[in-house]
């Protein structure tokens, strides 16, 4: 990768990043706002986009662009929808932050026929990135950036490629370590196998592709799946980070000139960590990619 004398940062650039209504998406644009960052929020609920939309034109004197687009994380329909719009109002996209997650106590099949942690954790990334990978191929350097967590490595065997549908999964015996929590992880260690083979696709061009762990992170995350996901999650939250300290490495990933000529690593702590074994397995990731581009239907063909 060859880019001129200048130094990347985030200042001017057009960042555009999901799940960022709350938590570390939330502590995340606020900071890279608050470094010069154009901002382009994707979200589910419109209200909650507006809200934080307006508070950063505030703070900033209305200096940048603060736009909003409308995609449910959880519809391959919705998410086309969006990618239309943004690759119509946006002639440039320099950084996307696929950040938005989400875990089932229950097994729900998507519109799709997908499972539902499935399609929002790992399937949305993969295709919002399919779908604007080449606009992003236009800048001189531009970058991918997905939220995995520590916790992929509860996935202990890796991803059941014969149960994608996770019905067997749902049906384990153990509450907390069981279905909704196994089902998290596999989707998490997804995240970095996606970030693993997308960094080889992408080999030759201006693209690179990071994911990070952002720690145990005290948000309003799993807060819809019944009193015993809120009270664990109440215990979890004493032995947490902030989200701001929880959104360090993403904003340090969005905006240093460290890790420009780096593709395909996992972050942690603002430094590269090693993730599972399972998570570094080159046949998986193949695998993987596959089955989601015929999950998506959608082949990423220009890419080398």
């Amino acid at each position: 990768m060859i880019l001129d004398n200048s130094t990347w940062s985030v200042k001017d650039k057009y960042v555009l990043i999901t799940g960022a209504t709350s938590g570390i998406g939330l502590a995340a644009v606020k900071e890279l706002a608050s470094r010069g960052a154009n901002i382009g929020i994707i979200a589910r609920n419109q209200g909650k986009a507006n809200k934080v939309a307006n508070e950063l034109k505030q703070s900033l004197g209305h200096k940048k662009n603060i736009d909003v687009f409308l995609a449910d994380m959880a519809s391959q329909q919705s998410i086309r929808k969006a990618a239309a719009e943004i690759l119509t109002k946006c002639p440039k996209i320099d950084i996307l932050i696929n950040n938005a997650g989400a875990l089932f106590e229950k097994r729900q099949l998507t519109e799709d026929g997908i499972e539902m942690t499935w399609a929002v954790n790992y399937l949305a990334p993969f295709l919002l990135t399919s779908l604007l990978i080449e606009r992003m191929k236009e800048n001189e350097h531009a970058r991918i950036i997905t939220t995995a967590s520590h916790g992929h490595k509860m996935a202990k065997t890796g991803i059941n490629f014969d149960d994608l549908s996770a019905e067997k999964l749902y049906k384990s015996p153990k509450k907390f370590f069981g279905g909704p929590t196994l089902r998290y992880a596999e989707t998490k260690l997804a995240n970095i196998l996606f970030t693993l083979e997308l960094a080889k696709k992408l080999k030759g061009t201006n693209v690179s592709s990071y994911c990070f762990d952002p720690g145990l992170v005290a948000t309003n995350f799993n807060q819809n799946n019944g009193w015993l996901a809120r009270s664990t999650m109440a215990v979890m939250k004493i032995f947490s980070r902030t989200p701001e300290k929880g959104a360090e490495t993403l904003v340090w990933l969005a905006d240093s000139d460290e890790v420009t000529d780096h593709s395909g690593l996992y972050y942690a702590d603002m430094e590269v960590a090693t993730p599972s074994v399972q998570a570094q397995n080159i046949d998986s990731a193949k695998k993987l990619w596959k089955i989601s581009e015929d999950q998506v239907q959608h082949s990423l063909k220009l890419i080398s």
